[in-house]
């Protein structure tokens, strides 16, 4: 990676809606006390009406920007890593996120990475931005409200209650002061890319009443004992090797990372993830009053304990996402 490419800032946006534990628990027949243990979930943030990917994505990118010191005529690229399921079908985010926010001299770039999204996002946009001297300040935007794709009747789907809605972004520059970007490190598995999707709508199923009266358009698992079977034994030591790895890479340590903002998942599993790779469970994230957000959650994560970061301190963004990819990215700060 590039010594010049660094991550400037961040910025975030969370809804005014709130459903907590209580009403999760309502929805889906779980009880209150095992959606907050066990899914590690006290409540998460509700997109309203008004609340799309492009206006969560516009406010966090918007703040990011601030934060940076520059003016949003000064971004070379706007490119977009958060949920697939933005305003519209078969529609780009970042052009409406660069007209929202005034980033007129400014070309769009869209990405899909699901909940991957910001360490791959991150290690793609670093390497643009050390192979094109054109190019000096990306705003990466992200906006996620899938809470609204959730069928809290469909206990296959039971994993994905956690899902909240949000806002995130980042500025990466080669030409402002930051937080350099040592190293990345990505795996992707093929075998598990049909496991989850919204199974309608698309060019193989595509939308009917029938779809919609089956409520086919929700998120989905086609066969969760089947994914489980095979998930189980590669997610840990893919998890494991990504972030061996990206130390390896960097020449550091794990021992050395100072915080790790990771994924939201069920707390056994957070802990299951944290202590595998080796890190103390108080340097990482853990998102209980959002769950978890498409491939915002290690922005988001970054931003709320960034304050607790000295110069010199490494933090590891760690994720993985359906299709399926694991997925670190590590930072000087």
């Amino acid at each position: 990676m590039s010594e010049g490419t660094r991550l400037v800032s961040v910025g975030t946006h969370m809804p005014d809606g709130w459903m907590p534990a209580s009403e999760i628990a309502v929805r889906s027949g779980i009880p209150e006390e095992v959606i907050i243990e066990r899914f590690g979930l006290d409540g998460k943030h509700i997109a309203g009406p008004d609340d799309h990917v492009s206006t969560m994505a516009a406010s966090a990118g918007i703040q990011a920007v601030e934060r940076a010191g520059i003016s949003p005529d000064q971004v070379d690229v706007v490119a977009y890593f958060g949920s697939m399921w933005k305003d519209y079908n078969v529609w780009s985010a970042a052009p409406k996120v660069m007209d929202i926010i005034g980033a007129t001299n400014a070309w769009a770039l869209e990405m899909a990475n699901v909940s991957c999204g910001a360490p791959v996002a991150i290690s793609a946009v670093a390497g643009m931005l050390a192979g094109d001297p054109t190019i000096d300040n990306v705003l990466l935007i992200g906006g996620c409200r899938e809470s609204h794709l959730i069928d809290y009747t469909n206990e296959r789907s039971r994993f994905m209650f956690n899902f909240g809605d949000g806002g995130a972004a980042a500025l990466l520059s080669t030409s402002l002061p930051g937080h350099e970007i040592l190293s990345y490190e990505i795996i992707t598995d093929g075998r598990f890319a049909d496991d989850v999707a919204v199974y309608a709508g698309g060019s193989k199923v595509p939308a009917t009443h029938e779809t919609v009266d089956e409520r086919r358009h929700y998120l989905d698992v086609d066969d969760p004992p089947s994914m489980k079977a095979r998930l189980d034994p590669v997610s840990g030591p893919n998890f494991v090797k990504v972030v061996n790895d990206v130390c390896r890479r960097a020449g550091v340590g794990v021992s050395e990372i100072r915080l790790l903002p990771i994924l939201h998942t069920k707390q056994s599993i957070h802990e299951w993830i944290v202590d595998g790779v080796g890190i103390p469970r108080d340097r990482a994230v853990y998102l209980r009053r959002h769950g978890h957000m498409s491939g915002l959650d290690t922005i988001v994560g970054l931003d709320l304990r960034q304050d607790e970061l000295e110069e010199g301190d490494l933090v590891l963004l760690l994720a993985a996402g359906t299709g399926y990819t694991w997925a670190a990215t590590l930072l000087r700060w």
